[in-house]
């Protein structure tokens, strides 16, 4: 297990107030949940933030319709259970329910399956903190404030007496919007964004970056383009799940508009979630080119067969609310970043990157040929940007923000 640097504990005001052991709860690990990134995403950084403090870290979580995408490894412990409809749920729940044992409980989303879970617990138990962890806002999905459940008589006992029943599932957004109301009960609350910060409050924890991982000095990007069938072509790079609200239209538009033969944007993994990435192909697939879904421990070699990362995100509360992934990887690897001014992108890239506004094709096509006619100081921005990310966007970063919150809570429960 890792230890956090010397320098990093003088900077904690209380470095003794650190839990031995955390139960992290994830409301879905299987592989249509959290688990199908792997350790890519907030819980998992989560848990080598709390790791890098000497936590011993044991991540609990249902799993629905499938199995666990993760298993336990020497350094971190999951503990799943089948996930169900209400009301076998309780069932669930009644399986995970000696596991949520750490001497700190930390909730990852305010969904029933985690935060209810979580705070259950703590009312009845009591005694140990518990924090939640807020990294999106889950009611944007459904149509944030305007979201109404405003069933008929009939439809309300549908949803409640069929097997498959909309109340029945465990994650509801009339039980999103009831979970909300909660958050207060929760010891101290982590976000991730200002738009989170703004809405939720709580304490701003970015994402961080495995910065050793995705270090370009440990990879050959010549030779990466040649594995991967990319050397002749420029490459523009998604390393992610297209939607919609992620502005990937918004690429392919600037390079219909670039009309240059040799670019491509290389899509990596593509969508778990629907059609919409055969839709683009169907449309600009003279520009696309798909890899399939890799672990989050090759990605850097994606990343490095790359010559720009692109993060075009559209401005939706959805957009606003999350902390890109893609935008640190591409800083990490020391990449050229072309991103729209969208939530925090602006801040955390600042000016270590190409920013356009949202929607605007035509920006981002004058962004591309920026990049591409000044190569060098394409490149002067990727190594700025490598080194932003290793201060401010970090796993030891994120490690050290994490110990000052949990420095706060213990002090406030020794007062209380």
């Amino acid at each position: 297990m890792l230890s956090i640097p010397t320098k990093t504990l003088q900077a904690d005001p209380l470095p003794n107030l650190i839990p031995s052991s955390v139960a992290l709860v994830v409301g879905d690990l299987s592989k249509s949940g959290a688990g199908r990134w792997g350790g890519a995403v907030r819980p998992f950084l989560l848990a080598q933030a709390l790791q890098k403090l000497g936590c011993r870290v044991k991540l609990v979580g249902f799993t629905f319709g499938d199995q666990a995408a993760i298993s336990s490894t020497a350094d971190l412990e999951v503990i799943t259970a089948p996930g169900q409809p209400y009301p076998q749920f309780w069932q669930s729940i009644r399986q995970l329910w000696p596991h949520l044992d750490g001497d700190l409980i930390y909730a990852y989303k305010p969904k029933p399956t985690s935060f209810g879970v979580a705070l259950w617990h703590h009312l009845l138990k009591g005694k140990r903190p518990l924090l939640l962890d807020i990294d999106d806002w889950e009611l944007s999905w459904h149509g944030g404030d305007a979201y109404r459940y405003q069933p008929s008589l009939k439809q309300l006992v549908r949803d409640i007496a069929k097997s498959d029943g909309a109340l029945r599932q465990p994650d509801h957004p009339l039980y999103l919007r009831w979970m909300e109301k909660l958050v207060s009960r929760a010891d101290a609350v982590t976000v991730h964004t200002q738009f989170l910060q703004q809405r939720f409050g709580g304490i701003s924890i970015p994402n961080g970056k495995d910065t050793t991982l995705f270090n370009p000095e440990n990879y050959n990007p010549t030779a990466l383009k040649q594995r991967y069938g990319l050397a002749a072509y420029r490459v523009l790079m998604f390393p992610g799940a297209p939607r919609p609200y992620k502005g990937v239209e918004d690429i392919l538009l600037a390079l219909d508009s670039l009309n240059e033969p040799d670019l491509r944007l290389v899509i990596v993994g593509g969508s778990p979630y629907d059609d919409y990435d055969q839709q683009l192909m169907q449309r600009w697939g003279r520009w696309i080119i798909k890899l399939p879904p890799m672990p989050h421990t090759q990605m850097p070699e994606a990343i490095a067969a790359s010559d720009v990362l692109v993060v075009p995100q559209r401005d939706t509360p959805a957009a606003q609310a999350q902390f890109p992934l893609k935008l640190t990887d591409g800083m990490a690897m020391a990449k050229p970043v072309l991103a729209t001014r969208v939530g925090d992108i602006p801040t955390i890239l600042a000016d270590t990157g190409y920013l356009v506004e949202p929607e605007s094709p035509d920006q981002l096509a004058a962004g591309i040929q920026a990049i591409f006619t000044n190569p060098e100081a394409a490149a002067a921005k990727g190594r700025q940007a490598r080194a932003r990310c290793i201060q401010h966007y970090s796993i030891d970063a994120m490690a050290v923000q994490m110990a000052e919150v949990l420095a706060q809570v213990y002090s406030n429960q020794m007062r209380n």
